[in-house]
C-alpha cells in the first residue's frame, strides 16, 4: 500500500467512525463501537480483524509478547478506540509504544466517549521506530 493509499483508508475510517459516533452518540461501552466500526468497515469490503495480536518486539528482534490491536484494517492501519471523557497523553503513548513494538506505521486514536468524537493519526517512520 502506497502512501496515498494509506492515507485514502484512514478518511474512509474517520469518516465510517463520524457516522457510527452521530448514529450511537457517545455513552457506550467500548466495545460496542469496535463491533459498530468494523461492521461498517466490512460492508465497505474492507479487511478488519478486532482484537488482532500484533507481535512486540524487543530491540534484537526478540518476540516479547502481544498486544491486542482494537482493529487492524488491511493490515496496515491500528486503530486503537476509546469511550472516554477526553483524550489524554496515556492514550497517545499507549498506541505510539504499540506501533513502535509492534513495527507498524500508521495508526489512528479514535475516542467516541466523548460528545464530540476525537480522531489522531500518527505516523512513525523507520526513523522513529
Amino acid at each position: 500500500m502506497d502512501s496515498s493509499d494509506i492515507f485514502t483508508l484512514c478518511d474512509r475510517v474517520r469518516q465510517t467512525s463520524f457516522e457510527l459516533h452521530q448514529y450511537l452518540r457517545h455513552g457506550h461501552l467500548e466495545k460496542v463501537y469496535e463491533n459498530g466500526l468494523a461492521s461498517r468497515l466490512r460492508k465497505m469490503d474492507l479487511r478488519v480483524e478486532q482484537q488482532h495480536p500484533l507481535k512486540v518486539y524487543d530491540q534484537d528482534n526478540t518476540v516479547l509478547g502481544d498486544y491486542l490491536a482494537d482493529l487492524l484494517v488491511e493490515e496496515q492501519l491500528v486503530v486503537e478506540l476509546k469511550a472516554c471523557a477526553a483524550l489524554t497523553s496515556e492514550h497517545v503513548a499507549q498506541l505510539l509504544g504499540y506501533l513502535r513494538s509492534a513495527r507498524m506505521e500508521h495508526g489512528l486514536l479514535i475516542n467516541f466517549g466523548a460528545p464530540k468524537l476525537q480522531i489522531r493519526k500518527y505516523i512513525l517512520s523507520e526513523t522513529n521506530i
